[in-house]
Protein backbone atom coordinates (compact mmCIF):
# COMPACT_ATOMS: atom_id res chain seq x y z
CA UNK A 1 0.00 0.00 0.00
CA UNK A 2 1.62 3.68 -1.12
CA UNK A 3 2.03 5.48 2.14
CA UNK A 4 3.42 8.76 0.71
CA UNK A 5 3.24 9.94 -2.65
CA UNK A 6 5.52 13.06 -4.06
CA UNK A 7 5.19 14.73 -7.40
CA UNK A 8 7.44 16.99 -9.75
CA UNK A 9 9.37 18.27 -6.17
CA UNK A 10 11.31 20.96 -6.79
CA UNK A 11 13.19 23.45 -4.74
CA UNK A 12 15.19 26.35 -6.09
CA UNK A 13 17.55 28.34 -4.82
CA UNK A 14 18.42 31.36 -6.65
CA UNK A 15 16.83 29.86 -9.92
CA UNK A 16 19.18 26.82 -9.22
CA UNK A 17 17.58 24.31 -8.67
CA UNK A 18 18.46 21.87 -4.98
CA UNK A 19 15.89 19.19 -6.34
CA UNK A 20 15.23 19.52 -9.05
CA UNK A 21 11.07 17.36 -10.42
CA UNK A 22 11.56 14.38 -8.13
CA UNK A 23 8.55 11.82 -7.95
CA UNK A 24 8.48 9.05 -6.35
CA UNK A 25 6.23 6.28 -3.93
CA UNK A 26 6.90 5.36 -0.67
CA UNK A 27 5.18 2.07 -0.01
CA UNK A 28 4.11 1.30 3.75
CA UNK A 29 6.17 -0.98 6.48
CA UNK A 30 9.49 -0.42 3.90
CA UNK A 31 12.65 0.85 5.32
CA UNK A 32 14.21 3.30 2.39
CA UNK A 33 17.68 4.46 2.04
CA UNK A 34 18.02 7.77 0.34
CA UNK A 35 21.49 7.51 -1.33
CA UNK A 36 24.16 10.00 -2.86
CA UNK A 37 27.40 11.77 -2.25
CA UNK A 38 27.78 15.17 -0.46
CA UNK A 39 25.16 17.90 -2.58
CA UNK A 40 22.94 15.40 -3.94
CA UNK A 41 20.35 17.04 -2.22
CA UNK A 42 19.33 14.61 0.52
CA UNK A 43 18.85 17.30 3.18
CA UNK A 44 16.80 19.18 1.03
CA UNK A 45 14.60 16.65 0.08
CA UNK A 46 13.95 15.27 3.98
CA UNK A 47 13.37 18.40 5.60
CA UNK A 48 10.79 19.45 2.45
CA UNK A 49 8.96 15.55 3.37
CA UNK A 50 9.28 16.73 7.03
CA UNK A 51 7.57 19.81 6.71
CA UNK A 52 9.96 22.28 7.53
CA UNK A 53 11.01 23.59 3.95
CA UNK A 54 8.30 24.81 1.68
CA UNK A 55 9.30 23.19 -1.97
CA UNK A 56 9.19 25.87 -4.83
CA UNK A 57 6.93 23.40 -6.92
CA UNK A 58 5.35 19.78 -7.03
CA UNK A 59 3.22 18.01 -3.58
CA UNK A 60 3.85 15.88 -0.95
CA UNK A 61 1.01 13.78 0.22
CA UNK A 62 0.13 11.23 2.44
CA UNK A 63 -2.58 8.50 1.54
CA UNK A 64 -5.34 9.35 3.84
CA UNK A 65 -4.60 13.07 4.35
CA UNK A 66 -6.94 15.52 4.26
CA UNK A 67 -7.32 18.96 2.79
CA UNK A 68 -6.46 20.47 5.49
CA UNK A 69 -4.12 18.34 7.81
CA UNK A 70 -0.90 19.39 9.07
CA UNK A 71 1.80 16.91 7.57
CA UNK A 72 4.13 17.17 10.53
CA UNK A 73 1.78 14.80 12.28
CA UNK A 74 2.06 11.78 9.96
CA UNK A 75 6.25 12.57 10.42
CA UNK A 76 8.97 11.62 12.48
CA UNK A 77 11.91 13.25 11.71
CA UNK A 78 15.71 13.32 13.51
CA UNK A 79 18.06 15.87 11.45
CA UNK A 80 21.67 15.32 10.67
CA UNK A 81 22.75 17.34 14.06
CA UNK A 82 20.14 17.03 16.58
CA UNK A 83 20.41 19.58 19.04
CA UNK A 84 19.48 18.69 23.19
CA UNK A 85 19.16 20.15 26.33
CA UNK A 86 21.78 19.07 28.11
CA UNK A 87 20.76 20.00 31.48
CA UNK A 88 17.69 17.57 30.80
CA UNK A 89 17.70 14.09 31.64
CA UNK A 90 16.63 11.62 28.96
CA UNK A 91 13.32 11.45 30.55
CA UNK A 92 12.30 15.12 31.08
CA UNK A 93 13.46 15.38 26.91
CA UNK A 94 11.20 13.16 26.04
CA UNK A 95 8.67 14.47 28.23
CA UNK A 96 8.93 17.55 27.05
CA UNK A 97 9.05 16.86 23.20
CA UNK A 98 5.53 14.94 23.66
CA UNK A 99 4.13 17.70 24.54
CA UNK A 100 5.09 19.85 22.08
CA UNK A 101 3.26 17.20 19.81
CA UNK A 102 0.43 17.86 21.37
CA UNK A 103 0.61 14.56 23.46
CA UNK A 104 -0.82 14.90 27.27
CA UNK A 105 1.74 14.82 29.85
CA UNK A 106 0.39 11.15 31.34
CA UNK A 107 0.73 9.95 27.92
CA UNK A 108 4.00 11.84 27.20
CA UNK A 109 5.33 10.23 30.11
CA UNK A 110 4.16 7.02 29.77
CA UNK A 111 5.42 6.94 26.13
CA UNK A 112 8.67 8.03 27.21
CA UNK A 113 9.05 4.78 29.33
CA UNK A 114 8.26 2.57 26.82
CA UNK A 115 10.37 3.95 23.86
CA UNK A 116 13.57 4.74 26.26
CA UNK A 117 12.90 0.63 26.81
CA UNK A 118 12.85 0.49 22.99
CA UNK A 119 15.61 2.09 22.27
CA UNK A 120 17.60 0.68 24.52
CA UNK A 121 18.74 3.94 26.89
CA UNK A 122 16.16 3.17 29.95
CA UNK A 123 18.82 2.81 32.71
CA UNK A 124 20.05 6.20 31.58
CA UNK A 125 16.90 7.57 32.01
CA UNK A 126 17.88 9.95 34.73
CA UNK A 127 21.22 11.04 33.73
CA UNK A 128 21.44 14.15 32.21
CA UNK A 129 21.70 14.38 28.04
CA UNK A 130 25.63 16.23 28.94
CA UNK A 131 26.79 13.14 29.65
CA UNK A 132 25.07 10.69 27.21
CA UNK A 133 27.34 9.34 24.16
CA UNK A 134 26.60 9.89 20.88
CA UNK A 135 24.82 7.05 20.05
CA UNK A 136 22.65 7.61 23.38
CA UNK A 137 22.32 11.10 22.13
CA UNK A 138 21.08 9.52 18.46
CA UNK A 139 18.97 6.99 20.12
CA UNK A 140 17.38 9.38 21.81
CA UNK A 141 17.07 11.53 18.92
CA UNK A 142 14.99 8.87 17.45
CA UNK A 143 12.88 8.47 20.47
CA UNK A 144 11.29 11.50 20.11
CA UNK A 145 10.50 11.50 16.51
CA UNK A 146 8.51 8.58 17.04
CA UNK A 147 6.60 9.47 20.66
CA UNK A 148 3.99 10.72 18.97
CA UNK A 149 3.36 7.45 16.59
CA UNK A 150 4.24 8.99 13.09
CA UNK A 151 3.58 6.95 9.75
CA UNK A 152 6.62 7.77 8.56
CA UNK A 153 10.17 7.67 10.06
CA UNK A 154 12.62 10.34 8.15
CA UNK A 155 16.80 10.09 9.89
CA UNK A 156 19.09 12.09 7.84
CA UNK A 157 22.74 10.52 8.21
CA UNK A 158 22.09 9.00 11.47
CA UNK A 159 25.32 7.25 11.92
CA UNK A 160 27.68 9.94 10.29
CA UNK A 161 28.80 11.45 12.91
CA UNK A 162 29.43 8.14 14.98
CA UNK A 163 31.92 5.90 16.08
CA UNK A 164 32.26 2.16 14.86
CA UNK A 165 30.24 1.10 18.00
CA UNK A 166 28.03 4.15 17.80
CA UNK A 167 27.14 3.50 14.35
CA UNK A 168 26.72 -0.38 14.74
CA UNK A 169 24.15 0.43 17.84
CA UNK A 170 21.99 2.85 15.16
CA UNK A 171 21.83 0.00 11.99
CA UNK A 172 20.70 -2.66 14.77
CA UNK A 173 17.94 -0.03 16.13
CA UNK A 174 16.93 0.72 12.53
CA UNK A 175 16.91 -2.91 11.81
CA UNK A 176 14.69 -3.56 14.40
CA UNK A 177 12.34 -0.16 14.02
CA UNK A 178 11.68 -1.13 10.12
CA UNK A 179 9.35 -3.86 11.50
CA UNK A 180 6.78 -1.73 12.83
CA UNK A 181 7.21 1.64 10.80
CA UNK A 182 8.02 3.02 7.43
CA UNK A 183 11.54 4.56 7.59
CA UNK A 184 13.16 6.69 4.97
CA UNK A 185 16.81 7.29 5.76
CA UNK A 186 19.79 9.46 4.57
CA UNK A 187 23.65 8.39 3.80
CA UNK A 188 26.16 8.17 1.38
CA UNK A 189 27.72 5.45 3.39
CA UNK A 190 26.50 2.68 0.89
CA UNK A 191 27.35 -0.48 2.57
CA UNK A 192 24.67 0.94 5.44
CA UNK A 193 21.82 1.17 3.02
CA UNK A 194 23.08 -2.02 1.59
CA UNK A 195 22.45 -3.89 5.16
CA UNK A 196 19.44 -1.91 6.00
CA UNK A 197 17.27 -0.88 3.75
CA UNK A 198 14.41 -3.09 1.41
CA UNK A 199 14.69 -0.13 -1.28
CA UNK A 200 16.20 2.52 -2.41
CA UNK A 201 16.00 6.12 -4.03
CA UNK A 202 19.31 6.97 -5.62
CA UNK A 203 19.51 10.84 -5.87
CA UNK A 204 22.28 12.52 -7.61
CA UNK A 205 22.42 16.48 -8.83
CA UNK A 206 19.33 17.07 -6.96
CA UNK A 207 17.59 13.85 -9.30
CA UNK A 208 16.31 10.35 -8.69
CA UNK A 209 18.61 8.48 -11.08
CA UNK A 210 16.96 5.33 -9.94
CA UNK A 211 14.90 3.15 -7.40
CA UNK A 212 13.95 -0.24 -6.61
CA UNK A 213 14.97 -3.05 -4.10
CA UNK A 214 18.47 -3.61 -4.60
CA UNK A 215 18.69 -6.78 -6.20
CA UNK A 216 16.56 -5.33 -8.99
CA UNK A 217 19.05 -3.01 -9.69
CA UNK A 218 21.89 -5.49 -9.92
CA UNK A 219 20.29 -7.60 -11.78
CA UNK A 220 19.94 -4.53 -14.13
CA UNK A 221 22.96 -2.80 -13.72
CA UNK A 222 25.56 -6.14 -13.56
CA UNK A 223 25.37 -8.92 -11.39
CA UNK A 224 29.41 -9.49 -11.20
CA UNK A 225 32.58 -7.04 -10.94
CA UNK A 226 36.43 -7.74 -11.40
CA UNK A 227 38.38 -6.28 -8.94
CA UNK A 228 41.86 -5.62 -9.64
CA UNK A 229 44.53 -4.59 -6.63
CA UNK A 230 48.16 -2.95 -7.23
CA UNK A 231 50.28 -0.97 -5.26
CA UNK A 232 50.82 2.02 -8.01
CA UNK A 233 50.43 2.87 -11.75
CA UNK A 234 46.22 2.38 -11.55
CA UNK A 235 45.83 4.97 -13.98
CA UNK A 236 48.26 3.41 -16.66
CA UNK A 237 46.48 -0.30 -15.80
CA UNK A 238 43.07 1.46 -16.11
CA UNK A 239 43.41 2.67 -19.49
CA UNK A 240 44.86 -0.94 -20.72
CA UNK A 241 41.89 -2.54 -19.10
CA UNK A 242 39.13 0.09 -20.87
CA UNK A 243 40.85 -1.12 -24.25
CA UNK A 244 39.57 -4.66 -24.16
CA UNK A 245 36.26 -5.47 -25.97
CA UNK A 246 34.75 -7.08 -22.87
CA UNK A 247 35.28 -4.53 -20.85
CA UNK A 248 32.09 -1.50 -20.54
CA UNK A 249 33.37 0.45 -17.27
CA UNK A 250 36.09 0.89 -14.72
CA UNK A 251 36.52 3.40 -11.59
CA UNK A 252 39.69 3.45 -9.47
CA UNK A 253 39.76 3.77 -5.49
CA UNK A 254 42.26 3.59 -3.49
CA UNK A 255 44.86 0.74 -4.54
CA UNK A 256 41.69 -0.79 -6.54
CA UNK A 257 40.57 -0.97 -10.09
CA UNK A 258 36.92 -2.10 -10.42
CA UNK A 259 35.67 -3.71 -13.56
CA UNK A 260 32.31 -4.20 -15.75
CA UNK A 261 31.93 -6.10 -18.30
CA UNK A 262 29.29 -7.17 -20.62
CA UNK A 263 30.46 -10.81 -20.24
CA UNK A 264 32.57 -11.35 -16.69
CA UNK A 265 33.53 -14.52 -17.95
CA UNK A 266 35.51 -13.37 -20.85
CA UNK A 267 36.70 -10.09 -19.58
CA UNK A 268 38.32 -12.43 -17.02
CA UNK A 269 40.16 -14.29 -19.50
CA UNK A 270 41.23 -11.04 -21.54
CA UNK A 271 42.55 -9.54 -18.03
CA UNK A 272 44.44 -12.86 -17.14
CA UNK A 273 45.54 -12.91 -20.76
CA UNK A 274 47.05 -9.63 -20.69
CA UNK A 275 48.73 -9.26 -17.41
CA UNK A 276 50.69 -12.34 -17.92
CA UNK A 277 51.87 -11.45 -21.30
CA UNK A 278 52.50 -7.74 -20.43
CA UNK A 279 54.44 -8.67 -16.63
CA UNK A 280 51.80 -6.38 -14.97
CA UNK A 281 52.00 -5.84 -11.44
CA UNK A 282 48.62 -7.48 -10.18
CA UNK A 283 48.57 -8.09 -6.14
CA UNK A 284 44.87 -9.83 -6.23
CA UNK A 285 42.20 -10.43 -8.80
CA UNK A 286 38.67 -10.94 -7.27
CA UNK A 287 35.50 -11.79 -9.10
CA UNK A 288 32.72 -10.59 -6.78
CA UNK A 289 28.74 -9.79 -6.95
CA UNK A 290 28.24 -5.63 -7.64
CA UNK A 291 27.74 -3.76 -4.57
CA UNK A 292 25.94 -1.29 -3.94
CA UNK A 293 28.75 1.55 -4.95
CA UNK A 294 29.56 -1.11 -7.83
CA UNK A 295 25.77 -0.17 -8.63
CA UNK A 296 25.42 3.65 -8.17
CA UNK A 297 28.74 4.55 -9.32
CA UNK A 298 27.32 3.10 -13.02
CA UNK A 299 24.38 5.02 -12.52
CA UNK A 300 25.55 8.37 -11.79
CA UNK A 301 29.16 8.42 -14.15
CA UNK A 302 25.94 7.40 -17.08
Amino acid sequence: MTLLTVKKLTKKYQDKPAINKVSFNLQQGKCIALIGPNGAGKTTMLRILAGLLKPTEGTVTFTDMQANDDIRKFIGYLPQYPVFYSWMTGFEFLVFSGQLAFISKVEAKKRAEELLKKVGIYDARNQRIGKYSGGMKQRLGIAQAIIHKPKLLLLDEPVSSLDPLGRREILLLIQELKQGMTILFSTHILSDADEVSDELLLLHQGEIVESGSLSKLREKHQTSVIKLEFKDNLDEYQSKVNKLRSVTDSYIEGNMLTITAINVSSARNEILMAAANENWELDSFTLDRASLEDVFMKVVNN
